[in-house]
């Protein structure tokens, strides 16, 4: 039986629609699935929100089926702050971290992921006439502070004018965030009671021995920031007269340098980086506290977020081998290697610290 012209055409079309489907149906099953995109949300130190508010890092954290959310927190706050809720705390020291741990924090799945030194900024003006008075040195176009003549200048109430800068303001100071509440102010309280102690790492007993000391040291600031991020945006802001010297992390300056070009441009010529001789090494941990913050462990960890973290923020991975130099910023006075290190106290001098200047806020 022959079948009509129509016929035939109908069948045709028939035929067509039915490959039609088959290839659509076989093109969908051959797509990848989408990725589950599941929140995570913690506590984070204030000095990493440019990382995770970078474009490329949620984009990597969306391959991975995470959205990160954050809380601004200073690193010794979230330790005692509610955690309800939160799958991860990521402070910036290891010291924050054993102080958690003294208060009850589950510490046992922490792990490193950054590190960053701790450093002082400054403006032309102050480091040319801390380097004319010996408190700083200047070589190869670094600048660095010597502690043991800082803390012995603040010790003895020198003012601006001593120690070679006539057109400070009051008595001579290095302004931090505040040591009880921020890991930044907290390290530096560390290293200026090291000093006191004669370059060791301070002890229950020197801490106790040098509490007039260290509470006379940062009472000269006055009110302090909790967050390292806030003081570097007010140190940039107010200029010279409010701060001239603050502590922060170096890779403050080198984010800004790298993601504000236009502000960097602004203050280039100004602003000094200076490495105190010795420095402590800020260690950023993660404390995951669920499965959700082990997957952002896992992420953070990743060769791709570590190179992200460097090239964009200026972080230092955990094992610094093979990361592009320092240079790439085009940060001037920066240095590759940080070789004056000193060591931090255990924990329980860094509680002995915490309560001393509890205290001496509190008079």
């Amino acid at each position: 039986m022959r079948l009509s012209k129509s016929k035939l055409i109908g069948l045709a079309a028939l035929l067509v629609a039915f490959a039609l489907i088959a290839g659509t149906l076989v093109w969908r099953d051959s797509r990848p699935k989408p990725v589950e995109i599941t929140s995570v949300d913690g506590y984070l130190g204030g000095e990493k929100i440019g990382l995770f508010d970078d474009p490329q890092f949620n984009a990597l954290a969306a391959k991975d089926g995470l959205k990160v959310d954050y809380r601004k927190a200073g690193s010794l706050d979230m330790m005692t702050a509610d955690r309800k809720g939160l799958d991860y705390l990521f402070p910036s020291s290891r010291a924050a971290v054993d102080y958690g741990k003294a208060k009850g924090v589950d510490t046992s799945t922490s792990d490193i992921v950054f590190n960053s030194p701790i450093v002082m900024y400054t403006h032309k003006a102050v480091a040319d006439a801390l380097v004319g008075s010996g408190i700083m040195s200047r070589a190869n176009g670094v600048y660095t502070m010597d502690m043991s003549k800082a803390v012995a200048a603040m010790s003895a109430n020198k003012t601006w004018g001593d120690v070679g800068w006539p057109s400070g303001y009051g008595q001579f100071r290095i302004d931090s965030t505040d040591p009880i509440k921020s890991n930044s102010g907290n390290e530096y309280a560390a290293l200026v009671a090291a000093t006191l102690n004669g370059g060791q790492p301070a002890t229950v007993a020197s801490i106790q021995r040098d509490a007039p000391a260290l509470t006379s040291i940062f009472g000269k600031s006055g009110w302090m920031e909790t967050s390292s991020e806030d003081s570097f945006n007010q140190f940039l802001t107010l200029g010279v007269g409010s701060k001239p010297i603050m502590v922060g992390y170096e890779s403050q300056i080198l984010d800004l340098a790298a993601n504000n070009p236009d502000a960097w441009k602004q203050v280039k010529d100004d602003i000094v980086i200076a490495y105190p001789t010795p420095t402590v090494w800020s260690t950023h941990v993660l404390i995951p506290t669920n499965a959700k913050g082990q997957k952002l462990l896992a992420l953070l960890k990743k060769p791709e977020t570590q190179k992200l973290a460097w090239e964009r923020h200026g972080f230092r991975s955990a094992n610094f081998t093979g990361a592009s130099s320092i240079t790439r910023f085009g940060v001037p006075g920066t240095l590759d290697q940080i070789t004056a290190v000193a060591e931090l106290p255990r924990n329980d001098a860094m509680q002995s610290l915490i309560e001393v200047l509890t205290k001496g806020t509190q008079q």
